[in-house]
């Protein structure tokens, strides 16, 4: 009956890959070519490769099952029943009793099944019922999160070996779609993976398989991830030639994933002329510019002031000038407001009016607010936290992180720091905003983001407080030293809002307190704000005495 299969299915032999591996890719009858190790395949006739995403054949309005096949050993692969019916794997079997098929069941995250994937034993190749898509990880329906160890390997197989080699004690999934797709895999479920304290990598010992395992540890924490270092092919090949004591061996000794680092700057002189990594975009204002050179990834700036002066304005004008300025997706944790509130906050730079005023806004019509609904909310680079009462410090580095390791934001937006600290237990609040620099700084240097983050002032003494446009210093921010002494940059917005002249009552003088990148300090710009569009604009020194009175209708 082999003359019944169509060409492209037949496997005519196995040959090695350019990726390194020895036997990984498979030559058809129809002269095509596909690598099950790399993920490229190969056009009959052609050595031009295509990398494909997915090359599983997905059967469209499936309605998954879990009574396909029956439950048995798979002998070739010394894998015991029991474990098959751990992880609901079925096996379809021949007239002679040999496997002829492998059937792993997908599951989402709500632990219903979505899909089938079936392996062919003959000719090594896959085929998938149902939306793998929305699948998690292979095995993760076992698993409740939390806990000490979970182990990841590249394939179905290399899961339950492993699982079995372990003593069938430890948590073990696998990724959907190998080497290739891992990383977007193990983004998907990162959750349920940061919940256990370790995450062990498994994968294949071949070029694409490591290289897949360092790019996954980066994903997460340091320290979190450790390494395996295989000296099989993969975790299925200690099952297959019973070295159980040898892989326990080697998992428990695996290494904390660390990247290099440690150079001799000789080596390295070439590196001065290239371009780094790290994004730039200009402040919507040219006075900061003038001092700042714009604002970077990497690098964490702190905009400081008392009560009433400007911050959270300000914040929505950057994070809007970021929306329109960059292609960047931008983490947006506003902690004193809801979603709806900042969504209309965002919504009113567009519109030039303060739409977050209910009164405003009930000036409109849904259609009237649909353009700025398109221009700024609708766009799915502005990531948001969604937060619920109290929240701890730790919660939101582990968002935060979430933000730019999982849905790749380069920007983060945190409003503010002081409410961070007001809700622990202990009273030191300068003891915690200490201890929370510590680790913003050390995200901001984990994950290479820009973070810009709003910090109250102290309470001020004396006559003159910050509201009335006393002059902001490094001294005068809140708890010790450690704002100053860990941003990049501090910026001071310093506003008298009791002064007599409305020109002077609302504008905004912006101070840079702390500038590594360039060392120049002083005041940049004023911006004064207007109550009408509840903008801030940018204007020319309006407490010089010497320079002309600007008309008031321009600006209130």
């Amino acid at each position: 009956m082999m003359t019944d299969r169509n060409p492209s299915d037949i496997e005519v032999r196995r040959e090695a890959c350019d990726c390194g591996s020895s036997d990984g890719r498979v030559v058809f009858q129809d002269g095509h070519k596909h690598c099950f190790v790399c993920d490229k395949h190969w056009k009959a006739n052609s050595m031009e490769s295509t990398a494909q995403q997915q090359i599983i054949p997905v059967q469209k309005n499936y309605v998954p099952v879990t009574d396909k096949g029956v439950f048995a050993p798979i002998a070739d692969r010394r894998i015991k029943k029991e474990t098959c019916e751990f992880f609901g794997v079925k096996v379809t079997l021949g007239a002679n009793g040999n496997v002829m098929a492998h059937h792993y069941p997908y599951y989402d995250n709500d632990k219903s099944i979505v899909a089938n994937k079936t392996r062919t034993v003959e000719n090594k190749t896959f085929r998938c019922e149902g939306n793998v898509t929305n699948a998690a990880l292979f095995g993760q329906q076992k698993f409740n999160k939390g806990g000490k160890y979970i182990t990841i390997c590249e394939g179905e197989v290399d899961a339950m070996s492993a699982y079995e080699l372990l003593g069938s004690k430890w948590p073990v999934v696998s990724v959907k779609t190998g080497a290739q797709g891992s990383v977007r895999d193990v983004k998907s479920q990162y959750d349920f993976l940061n919940s256990f304290e370790t995450i062990v990598i498994c994968f294949d010992n071949d070029a694409p398989g490591i290289e897949a395992a360092n790019k996954i540890a980066q994903i997460f924490e340091p320290m979190k991830c450790k390494i395996m270092d295989m000296k099989l092919k993969d975790a299925n090949e200690y099952l297959k030639q019973n070295q159980r004591e040898e892989f326990t061996r080697g998992w428990w000794a695996a290494s904390p994933y660390t990247p290099a680092g440690i150079i001799r700057l000789c080596d390295h002189i070439d590196s001065l002329f290239e371009e780094d990594d790290n994004e730039t975009v200009l402040y919507p204002f040219a006075g900061l510019n003038e001092k700042l050179y714009g604002m970077r990834t990497g690098e964490l700036v702190t905009i400081t002031a008392g009560t009433g002066a400007g911050k959270t304005s300000m914040m929505y004008e950057l994070e809007y000038h970021m929306l329109k300025n960059t292609d960047a997706n931008i983490g947006i944790i506003h902690l004193e407001e809801n979603k709806k509130q900042t969504m209309f906050h965002l919504m009113s730079i567009p519109a030039n009016d303060r739409l977050f005023i209910k009164e405003e806004r009930k000036k409109y019509t849904r259609d009237q607010l649909q353009p700025y609904i398109e221009d700024t909310i609708q766009n799915p680079r502005l990531i948001s936290f969604n937060h619920f009462g109290s929240i701890t410090t730790d919660e939101i580095l582990s968002r935060v992180r979430y933000m730019v390791k999982a849905m790749d934001c380069k920007f983060i937006v945190i409003d503010h720091l002081s409410i961070l600290v007001s809700g622990l237990d202990d009273g030191d609040e300068r003891r915690n905003i200490d201890m929370l620099m510590t680790k913003l700084r050390s995200l901001v240097e984990e994950t290479q983001c820009g973070m810009l983050l709003v910090s109250h002032l102290r309470r001020g003494s004396g006559d003159q407080g910050t509201e009335q446009g006393k002059e902001i210093s490094l001294s005068m921010l809140r708890g010790s030293h450690s704002i100053a002494q860990l941003s990049d940059a501090v910026i001071g917005l310093e506003r008298d809002q009791q002064a007599d002249d409305p020109v002077a009552a609302n504008t905004t003088t912006v101070r840079v307190l702390k500038n590594r990148y360039a060392g120049e300090t002083g005041v940049a710009t004023y911006l004064l704000y207007d109550k009408t569009t509840g903008r801030m604009a940018e204007i020319d020194n309006p407490f010089d005495a010497k320079a002309n009175e600007p008309d008031i209708g321009d600006y209130i």
